[in-house]
């Protein structure tokens, strides 16, 4: 169709226009903020396995060579300051600041540099009263909101972009950590995805990679051609999907600045709770706004999430739905969620969502004592799962973790 000019009209443009595109970005360990999240697991941690009924809402600011511990803790586990410092020089080694790479003490964070505030306080009796219940009971320790959310695009039941930044996030992470006289850790990862049509979006369905965008340092002798070749080798080999990654036609972005030497919180800070996103589902579904990271079992941020996640996992399991936002809500020092609701944003089979909302409620009893016994959260250990690593790995998506099991999809399959 064309203007009385002879010119292609708007309408004509945007018809032979055919891509939808959606975008998901994730942070390896290394980055600033994951450093602070998976200090502050490192502590719940130790201290539920020293004491499995310890309280716990700290926050961890990294910033240039200091690293503040501040919150809240109710613990048998009286750790001193020298443990707390212990404990986060390890934490910091195993993400790789170890100070054994290639990269001087002003481009990179060196552990024995590191300087430890700990400003913790007692947990207010006043939120106490209402978690630790008589009846052996578990209130939740805060009100608020979570959303769980699953979709039939990959086959761990996560959103296609952000499963396919974190598998190029950590491919080059762990080629970092075996090659640090080469890159660094602190490395961020993204994936463009195109849809081809919102109805393709809608209904799961992406056609192609579109951008992939990598950024990882790299130690000052090396040329940028060769870094770019380096990871250009990583994408190609992380094993992404042939049918939607082409690298001919797949615009990649490695390092777009060009120099990326100077990394870590030497130069840019960190901070617990800010990477919820890259945490949770990429941007596909809501987010309730409370960090998981530095809680305890009892804080419903952290409970609220894994519970919600294994719900929508299992309704688009059974092929109730091909996608699914499961919304919990809690009042503090109450057990029972104020309220439970189910979304398929329209694609549910058999059963609508008033009905799995209402299947959902009377099912599972969702207190804080039962997503803990379900899950076995009061039990971090290094042959289960630990907070640390969930906080490294991402709260969500991991096939391993507790609530990622499918140990009750019999229950959801019959209600087809």
């Amino acid at each position: 169709m064309e203007n009385k000019n002879g010119k292609p009209t708007r309408k004509t443009k945007m018809e032979n226009k055919k891509e939808y595109l959606f975008t998901s970005e994730v942070v390896s360990p290394g980055h600033p903020d994951k450093c602070a999240d998976i200090i502050a697991d490192s502590i719940v941690d130790r201290l539920i396995m020293e004491d499995k009924n310890s309280r716990v809402a700290s926050e961890v600011f990294v910033a240039g060579k200091h690293v503040v511990i501040g919150g809240e803790v109710k613990s048998n586990a009286n750790l001193s300051n020298e443990e707390y410092e212990k404990i986060v020089k390890e934490a910091l080694a195993k993400i790789g600041y170890d100070g054994k790479g290639a990269f001087t003490k002003e481009q990179c964070l060196h552990p024995d540099e590191v300087d430890v505030q700990v400003l913790l306080n007692q947990q207010s009796p006043d939120i106490n009263q209402g978690v630790d219940q008589t009846d052996g009971e578990i209130g939740a320790g805060d009100q608020g909101i979570m959303f769980g959310y699953a979709s039939s695009e990959t086959a761990d039941f996560m959103p296609a972009a952000i499963t396919y930044a974190r598998m190029l996030c950590d491919k080059v992470y762990h080629y970092a950590l075996n090659h640090n006289q080469k890159l660094g850790v602190d490395i961020k990862t993204q994936v463009t995805l195109d849809y081809g049509t919102k109805e393709n979006f809608e209904n799961c369905k992406p056609q192609k990679i579109h951008t992939i965008v990598v950024s990882a340092p790299s130690t000052e002798s090396m040329d940028i051609k060769e870094v770019r070749a380096l990871i250009q080798g990583l994408i190609d080999d992380t094993g992404l999907p042939t049918e939607l990654y082409d690298p001919k036609t797949t615009i990649i972005h490695i390092n777009p600045t060009g120099r990326y030497v100077s990394h870590s919180s030497l130069h840019d800070s960190g901070l617990t709770g800010r990477k919820l996103i890259v945490d949770s589902f990429g941007g596909y579904a809501p987010i309730g706004g409370g960090a998981q990271s530095s809680k305890d079992y009892t804080k419903v941020d952290r409970s609220g999430l894994y519970a919600g996640r294994w719900i929508a996992k299992h309704i688009v399991a059974a092929g109730l739905a091909k996608k699914c936002i499961v919304q919990l809500s809690y009042a503090i020092g109450v057990a029972k969620p104020t309220s439970v609701s189910v979304d398929t944003c329209g694609t549910y089979t058999t059963v609508n969502d008033n009905d799995l909302s209402t299947f959902v409620s009377k099912t599972f009893s969702l207190t804080p004592r039962w997503i803990t016994q379900k899950f076995n959260l009061d039990k971090p250990s290094k042959d289960t799962f630990l907070y640390a690593d969930v906080a490294s790995r991402g709260q969500v998506g991991q096939s391993d973790y507790p609530w990622e099991q499918l140990d009750e999809l019999e229950k959801f399959e019959a209600l087809k």
